[in-house]
């Protein structure tokens, strides 16, 4: 057993790359920290350990890695450094070998760092505790909070699609869960903090239910229950696994915010069966004409990867043309990059860099444009923002229930409440629309 005197009146320094929910861990693995007596340095202070949690969703994503781990140990030369997330799990002897790296833990270890560490002490070179990706099957919860009034509650963990262009499975491990009577406490546990807007965040979360023998749509009607919190926001669902059903309920819910999130990855069908996905454009259509049909108001953010291994020209205009048809809110634009261990590499046709720029900017143009017309569609609707703990000059943001950017002078007594407002004008400088108070 550590002896946890060893921790009294130290300090940490956190640093996340990659998704919410690694956030969400990175906040869990700050709280068990805390709890040992570690708590979190000031800015300019020097820390006695540092936690980098690591993406790896792209070649870029692993650099970006490499840059903040010696960053961090630059900042804080005498620190114990600790290595984990996902660029950990997949390359941990190449994390390890970086100068300065105390300690690399894959995805089974994160959550338990104290585990690991019998002291501070700087090490000759980094000690590697991975597991297996087969053998990952514990789920450990999380739920964190920005800076902007949100809370991310960690709901699903890993995935059990193997895509042909995604490492993800390789490093988070099969799809797992937490219990719904456990996320509800959790979700609870927000109430009690002051939190008013919880995003249900996870890898595969419409695949809710591996662990417990319950499905996602339990997990949202007991959640839609939960007294207290204004909004929950669904984080990104498969389109094959967001159900009628689903759809049905958000619309008439408490508390789910007409907002949906969901990766179509490509329009073209040769491309969907390329990537190995489990759908095709016709089910992504109904999914999208669905969700309008009760929901007219509802923000639709649609996930798109450009040049994949095998999108010849043909199918990325197959694929635009079928985008542009889609009465969608916003696009997240990704530029395809080659993951080693992956089966795209197997695909004979590689899109030249230039092209995949070409391509990115291409569906970046045609997002700007429905997100502006979004907007503009609700000009001088009524809605309710919730009001953030952000400034940029003199101006506060915050979002409306169907994720529309509002901003207004900053006033502090709005900070994470939930406010009537008119929308008005699109404020370019800001990009977001004004809000306009009622009364």
């Amino acid at each position: 057993m550590i002896d946890q005197s060893v921790f009294e009146n130290k300090t940490a320094a956190y640093y996340t790359l990659g998704c919410k929910l690694n956030f969400a861990e990175t906040s869990a693995i700050g709280k068990q920290l805390l709890n040992a007596g570690i708590s979190r340095a000031r800015a300019g202070q020097d820390a006695d350990i540092c936690v980098i949690n690591t993406c790896s969703v792209t070649d870029l994503a692993d650099k970006k890695g490499r840059q903040a781990i010696r960053k961090m140990i630059q900042s804080h030369p005498k620190a114990f450094v600790v290595v984990t997330g996902c660029y950990a799990q997949l390359k941990p002897d190449e994390v390890a070998e970086i100068e300065g790296v105390d300690l690399v833990l894959g995805s089974e270890q994160k959550l338990n760092v104290l585990e690991y560490i019998d002291n501070l002490n700087k090490k000759e070179k980094g000690e590697v505790v991975t597991s297996k990706t087969h053998r990952i099957k514990t789920f450990v919860p999380s739920c964190s909070a920005d800076d902007r009034t949100r809370y991310f509650l960690k709901v699903q963990d890993g995935c059990d699609y193997f895509c042909s262009f995604c490492t993800i499975p390789f490093a988070r491990g099969r799809s797992r869960n937490g219990s719904i009577a456990d996320l509800v406490k959790q979700a609870e546990g927000v109430v009690e903090q002051g939190g008013k807007e919880i995003v249900l965040t996870g890898v595969n979360i419409g695949d809710f239910g591996h662990s417990t023998g319950e499905t996602f749509f339990d997990l949202v009607k007991a959640l839609d229950n939960v007294e207290g919190i204004e909004r929950f926001r669904i984080s990104s669902i498969e389109p094959n696994l967001l159900s009628d059903d689903i759809i049905d309920f958000v619309a008439t819910s408490k508390r789910f915010a007409p907002h949906f999130h969901t990766p179509l990855q490509a329009g073209s069908d040769s491309v969907l069966a390329l990537m190995k996905r489990k759908y095709d454009t016709a089910l992504f259509r109904h999914k999208m004409e669905k969700i309008k049909s009760v929901m007219p108001d509802a923000f639709i953010g649609v996930d798109v990867i450009v040049g994949v291994r095998g999108e010849i020209d043909s199918y990325f205009e197959e694929s635009k043309e079928f985008i542009e048809s889609l009465d969608i809110s916003q696009l997240h634009v990704f530029t395809y990059s080659e993951r080693a261990g992956t089966q795209a590499l197997a695909i004979d046709y590689a899109v030249d860099p230039r092209t995949k720029q070409q391509r990115s900017k291409a569906l970046h143009d045609i997002s700007d444009i429905k997100l502006l017309n979004f907007y503009e569609s609700h000009k001088g609707s009524s809605r309710k923002v919730l009001f953030e703990n952000s400034v940029r000059g003199e101006m506060m943001h915050g979002f409306t229930e169907n994720y529309i950017k509002i901003c207004a002078p900053f006033n502090p007594e709005l900070i994470n409440n939930v406010v009537d407002i008119v929308v008005g004008d699109y404020n370019e400088e800001e990009m977001a629309m004004n809000a306009i108070f009622e009364g």
